[in-house]
């Protein structure tokens, strides 16, 4: 049999049941169909055949994303990043703004993504009047890098109808000064209704959904599990995208709306609708809420108050008999569950839910999930291996995020997305970036779990620690457990997707501090070449 594609003399990564290292593999259509030594593998090839000299290479299966929102990574490339280098002060971020407003007709939303008060020179958010001095003619949105916190000008103000009447949101504060007026930041479920309340294009929607695809897969992510849209409609304009090819990484799509997700979840049930329903480019995936707030904010729910402030407990969502109450229904309904739970306290409550709604409906492979689970004492780990819970940790956060959890968790960031203690323990762990929240390149988060240090260079629970190989599992095979598809994707097998990512050198013989450096080369999905970097060459790639 004469392939399509062939990788000969390489360092094929397999990440089978033994964690098994190869030399070449080849592609038929969308199918492995040999895996071996490259004498082994020259036999495949045929006078169609694209064979492609490694040379030494790593070839691995592509990278699996399990929490990211690739609709929010898009959208904030429309708008104004905080995060580019020349950001040093709060004066850059606005005369940004200033500039993009310019752009805009009178009433379009100017927005700002990916702003971290800490990283700035003046430590502070940007208040209401500074925005109004930009425009009161269009609604301005300034969302803190974890969005889960924004900061927004009079004009968003009036047009979300927040007056020194209105109430917290449930889950939600709008902050006010001493006379009770609105300061224009927003926390939480009152930060989600102003994301909402500024809606974009159809066409908007797919041109940021095109253009988060390829960046992802420049990145050799090859799946993504979606952790929630704004609403039914960007839901439905991803699920279009995916399946016309113009988003090219494959989609497990979490139900849930950021803004009042248990309503999206009652009417997604209504319709008949669980997790798998769908094929391999876009799949239902677990019906999700949000328990508390962000990890950096810091928001998260504690069950001991923060070391940065002993009055600090952190932001709940729901009580433990809602949340019992939505997501048991949905498994009872025949979904996966899951949920946004960054605090110990948030964690426990999830896990309570989880344990009931077995209880009253037992199920042999459910797979319920945790999105985060930060803060993962003990107590909480051991209840996740009973229940099969599998939880989805955030390496990349260590490296910005690092130095406050110190700050604001002290010695509970031993116990902070602990992928070391998920491997001991044998609680598979899918890994994932929550992109636009942090840097979305897997080799990146490899490198972070694999050194367990922050920009600064601080050493963020190095307990936690864990190998190469282990990492590199949480991005592939772990990730495809996760959402049920381990049979077809997640290790390079024989039958399985050709999904695969090939790096510019050799990730087990790199030296472990600088695995952030190597770069992809090339990505394959479904057999077609869907990313190729400028610096291959013809010599690699050539006809037989």
């Amino acid at each position: 049999m004469h392939t399509d594609y062939v990788f000969l003399n390489g360092e094929v990564i397999t990440v089978d049941c033994q964690n098994g290292i190869a030399e070449a593999v080849a592609v038929k259509e969308n199918r492995i169909v040999a895996v071996g030594s490259t004498e082994e593998i020259k036999q495949f090839i045929g006078e169609k055949t694209s064979v492609i000299d490694l040379q030494g290479r790593s070839l691995l299966p592509g990278f699996i994303d399990s929490h990211l929102h690739i609709l929010a990574y898009g959208i904030d490339k429309l708008g104004v990043s905080c995060k580019e280098p020349h950001i040093q002060s709060l004066q850059d971020i606005l005369n940004d703004l200033r500039a993009k407003a310019l752009e805009l007709s009178k009433g379009k939303c100017v927005r700002a993504w990916g702003f971290n008060e800490s990283k700035i020179i003046e430590q502070r958010y940007p208040t209401r009047d500074e925005l109004d001095e930009i425009s009161t003619e269009h609604p301005i949105i300034v969302v803190r890098a974890c969005n889960h916190i924004s900061a927004v000008n009079s004009k968003a103000l009036e047009m979300l109808g927040i007056t020194k009447d209105t109430p917290n949101p449930k889950g939600g504060i709008i902050e006010r000064d001493d006379q009770g007026e609105a300061t224009g930041r927003l926390f939480e479920n009152a930060h989600f209704q102003a994301t909402k309340a500024f809606p974009f294009s159809e066409e908007d929607l797919r041109r940021a959904l095109a253009m988060a695809s390829a960046d992802y897969v420049s990145a050799g992510i090859t799946s993504v599990h979606d952790a929630g849209t704004n609403d039914s409609d960007s839901f439905r304009v991803m699920q279009q995208a995916a399946r016309s090819g113009l988003v090219k990484v494959r989609i497990y799509a979490m139900v849930c709306a950021m803004d009042n997700p248990e309503e999206f979840i009652k009417n997604m049930m209504a319709a008949g609708i669980t997790t798998g329903v769908g094929d391999e480019r876009f799949k239902i995936g677990p019906a999700k809420l949000f328990t508390d707030g962000s990890s950096s904010g810091p928001t998260i729910a504690t069950r001991k108050p923060y070391t940065s402030n002993p009055e600090d407990y952190g932001i709940l969502y729901y009580t433990q008999e809602e949340v019992n109450r939505i997501l048991g229904e949905a498994h009872q309904k025949g979904f996966q569950i899951t949920a946004h739970a960054q605090g110990d306290r948030a964690i426990e409550m999830v896990l309570n839910c989880i344990e009931e709604a077995m209880t009253k409906y037992p199920s042999s492979n459910a797979r319920h999930r945790i999105e985060h689970a930060g803060v993962t004492e003990p107590d909480l780990l051991a209840r996740m291996k009973k229940l099969g819970v599998v939880p989805i940790p955030n390496p990349p956060f260590f490296y910005e995020y690092g130095d406050g959890y110190i700050k604001n968790y002290g010695d509970r960031v031993n116990h902070m997305y602990p992928l070391r203690d998920f491997f001991d323990n044998e609680v598979i762990a899918a890994a994932g970036s929550d992109s636009p929240v942090t840097d979305y390149r897997p080799l990146f988060g490899i490198h972070v779990a694999v050194n367990r240090k922050s920009k600064q260079g601080t050493e963020v629970g190095g307990n936690q620690r864990v190998s190469v190989m282990e990492a590199i599992r949480a991005y592939t095979w772990n990730g495809a457990y996760a959402s049920f598809e381990e049979d077809i994707k997640g290790s390079i097998e024989v039958g399985k997707l050709a999904d695969l990512v090939v790096l510019d050198g050799s990730i087990m013989r790199s030296d472990l501090t600088s695995i952030a450096d190597l770069s992809v080369e090339m990505t394959m999905i479904n057999g077609e070449l869907v990313y190729q970097a400028a610096k291959l060459n013809q010599e690699k790639i050539t006809e037989v």
